[in-house]
């Protein structure tokens, strides 16, 4: 079997197929957003942009040249030390933090679902493994060469895996800090 990339990188059927369902679930959560979801996605999508931060320098830049009153025929309005300024970038800090961790909120929860369809992908695939091991061994057997084809790791691995005491097994062992 030829296991060398194809032409132009064109992805395999079966990769193809699973591109094209996993484009369809992402598409779908992002559908369900909601229009909050969706103005928060936007303003902390553009709060991230270099072009936000050029903006601000040039806001910055020029408040603090009109109410130093380097701007001949415009009157200062907020002299130094510019509280009118101070005040309106700390509510805008208020506002952005809020709309980033609803944004933060919403893709933490969009990676709580992947990894619990990981998880059951998994199991499942962890299931089907057993099971064609269990198959192969009594193909085996039936052929009368089950020694030569099973092993000790063979028969493990054919096996029911205890999920909840892997799971246990793994928080005994993890330190305290990765839990």
């Amino acid at each position: 079997m030829d296991r060398t990339e194809p032409p132009g990188g064109v992805a395999p059927p079966m990769a193809a197929r699973n591109i094209e369902e996993v484009a369809c679930l992402e598409q779908e959560a992002a559908a369900r957003r909601s229009l909050a979801d969706r103005v928060a996605d936007l303003i902390a999508g553009f709060a991230g942009t270099v072009i936000f931060v050029l903006l601000h320098l040039l806001w910055f830049v020029v408040w603090a040249t009109v109410n130093a009153g380097l701007v001949p025929g415009v009157p200062a309005f907020d002299p130094y030390p510019f509280q009118l300024l101070c005040m309106i970038v700390s509510m805008e800090g208020v506002l952005l933090s809020t709309f980033v961790l609803i944004k933060q909120n919403r893709m933490s929860a969009r990676a709580d679902e992947r990894n619990q369809l990981g998880l059951q992908i998994g199991l499942l695939s962890e299931q089907e493994v057993t099971k064609v091991i269990q198959m192969l061994e009594g193909i085996s057997a039936h052929l009368g060469i089950q020694r030569e084809v099973v092993d000790a790791e063979a028969r493990e691995l054919g096996r029911h895996t205890a999920v909840r005491g892997l799971a246990e097994q793994l928080r005994e062992r993890l330190p305290p800090e990765s839990q």
